[in-house]
Order: structure tokens, then C-alpha cells, then sequence
């Protein structure tokens, strides 16, 4: 099985057995707020990982904790796609699509202008 299906699989799994231990049911517009807000929270939680406050003497990096904030992060993000009705195949072929775009933009062959790198 593909890794980003296998992915969207568990989060299904996972997403289905909270709401119903928690009898969670919301809109999408809802669920998309909530679990925004949630990757919005885990930023917070990675950005305190990699010694942005610069006022303050840095500390040694942990990589185990920013994998963790990351994947966090991949939680909420898959579990928003899902609730979107967007599936691993699809967000894939959108990321492939997207990715020819910002190359072509960092070349200035887009259409959208101001991009090009020079």
C-alpha cells in the first residue's frame, strides 16, 4: 500500500473512533475551523522547538520533538483532507500539479508574475 493511502487509512480509523467515543459531529465548516486551529496550536508548539525568540539563549535542537510537533501537524492536515472529501490520490495530483506551477513561476513561465527568481 502506498504510504500517503496507508496515512489517510489510520487517520479514518482514528478520525471515525474519536467521534464516536466523543460523540463528535460537526459540519465541515466546523471540523475545518476546529482542526485549523489545531495545526495552528502544534505551530506554536514547533515554532517554541527551533529557537525563534531570539531574546533568548538558544537551545540545543531536539529532533525528536520537532518530528513529533510535524506529525502533529500531518494529523490534522490529513484529518481536514479526509473530512474534505479529498483522498490521498487526489491531494497527490494536486500537490504534483501545484509543485510544476511554483517551479514555473520560479522560472517565469507562469502566469502569474513577480515570482521569477533571477
Amino acid at each position: 500500500m502506498d504510504k500517503l493511502e496507508h496515512i489517510f487509512e489510520l487517520q479514518t480509523k482514528f478520525d471515525n473512533d474519536l467521534a464516536k467515543k466523543r460523540d463528535l459531529d460537526y459540519d465541515l465548516s466546523t471540523w475545518i475551523q476546529k482542526e485549523t486551529l489545531a495545526i495552528i496550536s502544534e505551530l506554536a508548539e514547533l515554532i517554541d522547538e527551533v529557537n525563534f525568540k531570539w531574546w533568548k539563549n538558544p537551545k540545543e535542537l531536539n529532533n525528536e520533538a520537532i518530528k513529533e510537533e510535524l506529525v502533529d501537524i500531518l494529523h490534522f492536515f490529513t484529518s481536514m483532507c479526509i473530512k474534505a472529501d479529498i483522498s490521498a490520490d487526489d491531494l497527490y495530483q494536486a500537490y504534483i500539479e501545484k509543485n510544476k506551477e511554483n517551479f514555473a513561476r520560479q522560472e517565469g513561465q507562469s502566469m502569474k508574475k513577480g515570482y521569477e527568481a533571477k
